[in-house]
């Protein structure tokens, strides 16, 4: 049962509204793993919906990494003062322009979308995607014309409604291995400094790391090891779908990443 709540009526309705018209337009035009090729449209939808604050989080990152020689001059002036610390900070990011929570603003908003959709998919889950779960479905579409009888959720070989953990199926374990891997390459290239080139200067010159180059250290290591190995973990036990969607999701952010990496080079 759908209920009318605030998540169900702002994200989860929304989403499968959409998801059901992407699919009925690729079934009208007899295109094969019609479902999945929905989810793609809807991960490309809703990469183009979030992409102002994509952008804004790298922006926000390589002004961060800019300032970092004044932000080390000023762990080391202010080192036995805390408070003294995080005032001076504060005053170089307003002068900067920087709010030092926008970067987090973008993970913050994809949380309600991926919940959405993980809700969303297992719709078509329970059951087997039974009379009762198609009626549910229907009962919250917007238009009559939208109104399925069914869903083939097989794309290419794969059930997109069931999970790795469910299926016991050997190549459906392939689907968290490239999961995890892809993580891998956005977690590592999303921690890769900006202006590699006088970092690394940076980095020979100060000899002496303080408790917050530290600190930062081991956040890097930890969204390169441990987040991937997380996601892959959740891609096992996670419907396939919702694979699908993460997997297209990071590899637009490997790109955009090394992109915004080459120009800076330049």
């Amino acid at each position: 049962m759908i209920n009318s709540n605030f998540f169900n009526n702002f994200f989860l309705i929304p989403i499968l509204n959409i998801l059901v018209f992407l699919y009925r337009g690729f079934s009208f035009l007899k295109i094969p793993g019609a479902f999945g090729w929905a989810i793609i449209s809807l991960t490309i939808l809703i990469r183009l919906i979030l992409h102002p604050f994509f952008k804004q989080q790298i922006e926000t990152a390589k002004k961060v990494q800019e300032l970092k020689p004044h932000l080390d001059k000023l762990s080391k002036k202010h080192k036995n003062d805390q408070k003294k610390l995080q005032q001076e900070q504060m005053k170089l990011y307003q002068q900067a322009g920087i709010n030092p929570g926008a970067g987090c603003l973008f993970m913050i908003i994809q949380i309600p979308i991926f919940i959405g959709l993980y809700n969303t998919l297992s719709l078509f889950l329970m059951n087997g995607g039974g009379a009762k779960i198609i009626e549910n479905i229907n009962r919250v579409l917007y238009f009559p014309f939208l109104k399925i009888n069914s869903i083939d959720s097989w794309f290419f070989g794969f059930n997109l409604a069931l999970s790795p953990a469910k299926t016991k199926i050997w190549y459906y374990f392939l689907i968290p291995i490239i999961t995890a891997i892809l993580q891998f390459f956005q977690a590592s290239i999303s921690t890769m400094p900006v202006e590699e080139k006088k970092t690394t200067n940076e980095m020979i010159e100060k000899k002496e790391k303080d408790n917050r180059d530290d600190f930062q250290k081991a956040m890097n290591t930890q969204m390169k090891f441990f987040f991937p190995l997380m996601i892959g973990w959740f891609s096992y036990s996670l419907p396939v779908g919702l694979s699908l969607y993460w997997n297209i999701f990071s590899i637009f952010s490997i790109f955009q990443y090394r992109q915004l990496k080459v120009k800076s080079l330049k």
